[in-house]
């Protein structure tokens, strides 16, 4: 990945906390980082009236403060702006074609807000051409100036492997780097269906039959990355039960939560599922999407 750090700031505390969490990313990754604002979208407290060279004002003085915080902290970081007319949506995708990632802020627990709000976050979520990480507001990044959590007790890179193949090689290559430049742990993690209960009851074979098989492919689909990274230390988490369930709970103690979403031909197909709604509402930790074929 060559292309910059993407962050979108819209003057609320989300954003700024996306904002340190991204330049954290960008500084591990010897990448630029591109504070991005649309003076479009103005907090509620700015008149309607406004006019257009007031706004992009405000939005000016949004992206200086911000750039100075980042820079004090972070002084050989490459740090670029961008004050843009178009919605925050449509500066967000536009940026994704030539982006190694982008951030949002969002509001805590609940739905997914910050540099947006609502179905546009998700809009960009599930159209983004490349990997979107979602910060919460409540993360440590501006306290400690870190783009990750202190606490010890979260060390873990936790991946959502829905298919075993070829087709989780993009978000793989997503978790093992981030886990490399965290020394971190990756945990991935694979959901049987509570209904292979009946289909592949755990009786029959000493080895517990289906699981194991599925511990198999799981292996195998790692096998690559484990080569690839032989420094990082791998768990195989398979489990049965609600996909969504399942990553949750191994999400309780992660550093940062992996899932993947198939690219969409059109912008009017877009969609994210159940799992990867789960995940941005109620995960402790930032939530990054990759997409794939």
């Amino acid at each position: 990945m060559t292309g910059p750090v993407v962050v979108g700031l819209d003057g609320a505390p989300a954003s700024a906390t996306a904002a340190w969490w991204a330049a954290r990313e960008a500084v591990d990754r010897h990448l630029p980082l591109l504070l991005l604002h649309s003076w479009t979208a103005q907090p509620y407290d700015v008149p309607a009236d406004r006019k257009a060279l007031a706004k992009a004002r405000h939005g000016g003085q949004i992206l200086q403060r911000t750039q100075s915080e980042l820079l004090d902290r972070h002084p050989d970081l490459e740090l670029v702006t961008e004050l843009v007319p178009v919605s925050a949506a449509q500066a967000l995708l536009d940026a994704s074609g030539t982006a190694s990632l982008l951030v949002l802020g969002s509001r805590g627990h609940g739905p997914v807000a910050g540099f947006m709000l609502g179905s546009i976050s998700l809009q960009v979520l599930g159209l983004a051409r490349c990997p979107t990480v979602t910060v919460r507001a409540d993360h440590p990044a501006v306290e400690t100036g870190w783009g990750r959590p202190a606490a010890d007790d979260r060390q873990e890179i936790v991946v959502g492997v829905r298919e075993a193949g070829p087709v989780s090689d993009p978000l793989l290559e997503f978790a093992f780097t981030a886990a490399e430049l965290r020394g971190a742990r990756v945990r991935a993690v694979r959901a049987l269906p509570v209904s292979s209960l009946v289909t592949h009851p755990p009786v029959g074979r000493a080895d517990g039959g289906y699981e194991t098989d599925e511990h198999g492919r799981l292996a195998a689909a790692l096998a690559p990355w484990r080569q690839k990274f032989p420094d990082i230390d791998v768990v195989d988490h398979v489990a049965r039960g609600p996909a969504a369930q399942v990553l949750l709970a191994a999400s309780a103690h992660g550093m940062l939560t992996v899932l993947g979403r198939r690219r969409h031909p059109s912008p009017l197909t877009w969609k994210l599922g159940p799992v990867a709604h789960a995940a941005l509402h109620h995960a402790p930790c930032p939530v990054a999407v990759v997409p794939h074929d």
